[in-house]
């Protein structure tokens, strides 16, 4: 077990064999100068206790990041049975790995570089930064038992 507050029906290991399966955008909240949270999906690629994400230099998310680190997070399917993690993470942006993370989430999501929307993602990837949650609390929910019925 690692120093995250855990809670929810999963183990540790059951949250990252979700989190590295789940090709499924992770929402993730950052904290307006108004107080308020603002929502929006990025792709991710899960580490032990960290979730990277990339974006561009101009982006919300990233000006959110810069004046207030703390978001929340949630990667879960809108489709039967409901399962999923979510939490609250420290979020730091590293310039320099931004066409790096971009590279891999490429990979991870379209599964290579050759169709156009990969061309389009790379050919902007000197624009990209690099954002680092580091998952301080998970939150785990599945649905599964409960919904097995309504899936037959």
């Amino acid at each position: 077990m690692s120093k995250q507050t855990l809670s929810g029906p999963w183990s540790h290991d059951d949250i990252r064999v979700f989190l590295a399966q789940a090709l499924i955008p992770a929402r993730i909240a950052g904290i307006a100068p108004s107080g308020w949270p603002t929502v929006l999906s990025l792709w991710f690629l899960p580490e032990i206790d960290v979730l990277w994400c990339a974006s561009t230099r101009t982006a919300k998310i990233v000006n959110l990041i810069e004046a207030n680190g703390k978001c929340g997070f949630e990667v879960a399917s809108e489709k039967m049975p409901y399962r999923g993690v979510r939490g609250q993470a420290r979020a730091t942006l590293h310039p320099d790995r931004g066409k790096a993370v971009l590279q891999s989430l490429v990979d991870r999501y379209l599964g290579d570089r050759k169709s156009s929307l990969a061309h389009w993602l790379l050919s902007r990837a000197d624009n990209e930064v690099a954002i680092r949650l580091e998952v301080l609390r998970y939150h785990s929910w599945d649905f599964s038992n409960r919904m097995a019925e309504k899936l037959r």
